[in-house]
């Protein structure tokens, strides 16, 4: 499949020619959190044409960066998910997801907010000076879906589903109660004593979920 080239030996020019076409970075994104079906992604990125899709992850095949496979019995079905060399682009998405962030307040009418744009911000929003090495795990609950976050030695893992054994489960009870506490506009104390979050496990953690993850 013909990719649009640039010209230019240059790593960012290369880079681009791989990942720069509209929507491919952000299937990058959604596949970070693990293998996902071809309606996974489609569920995932709710207004993308689906010709587009199938197009970027044959492009995102050939340059290296996703493979598909089988799902084994008793399963079916075919799963699309990053190589080494594929994972190897989460730091760049970081970076420009805080970029990004700067303009960020309120979303814009019709912007969907999906559970993969949700594990996306607390990547860029984590602070591993606030975690001191340590290890503990969240679940977060925000309506329809539920993201977790799992901290062991300082490095952050982010996925979309529960945990298997979360030291604080975090439950949304008010629209904007997780961004208010990542903000800083309200203490975990006034989150708790208004209702906005329901919590289950050791309550002292949400003040250190508040540190580590903060716009």
């Amino acid at each position: 499949m013909a990719t649009r080239e640039y010209g230019q030996f240059c790593g960012l020019a290369r880079a681009m020619e791989m990942v720069g076409e509209r929507w491919a970075m952000l299937i990058v994104r959604n596949l970070l959190n693990g293998p996902q079906r071809y309606t996974d992604l489609r569920n995932g990125l709710p207004a993308i044409p689906t010709n587009i899709l199938s197009t970027r992850l044959k492009q995102l095949e050939e340059a290296g960066l996703a493979t598909r496979r089988a799902l084994p019995h008793p399963a079916r079905g075919v799963v699309y998910e990053l190589t080494d060399y594929g994972r190897d682009l989460e730091p760049a998405l970081i970076a420009l997801g805080r970029w990004g962030a700067r303009t960020m307040t309120a979303p814009r009418p019709g912007e969907a907010i999906t559970a993969e744009s949700v594990a996306m911000s607390f990547r860029t929003t984590y602070r591993s000076e606030a975690a001191q090495g340590g290890t503990v795990g969240f679940e977060v609950r925000v309506d329809d879906f539920t993201i977790r976050l799992q901290v062991t030695d300082g490095e952050l893992a982010v996925g979309i589903g529960t945990h298997p054994a979360p030291d604080l489960v975090i439950e949304r009870l008010a629209d904007k109660a997780i961004m208010e506490l990542m903000s800083g506009s309200k203490t975990p104390a006034e989150a708790v004593s208004e209702g906005s979050v329901r919590l289950e496990g050791d309550p002292a953690l949400l003040s250190r979920f508040a540190e580590m993850f903060r716009f």
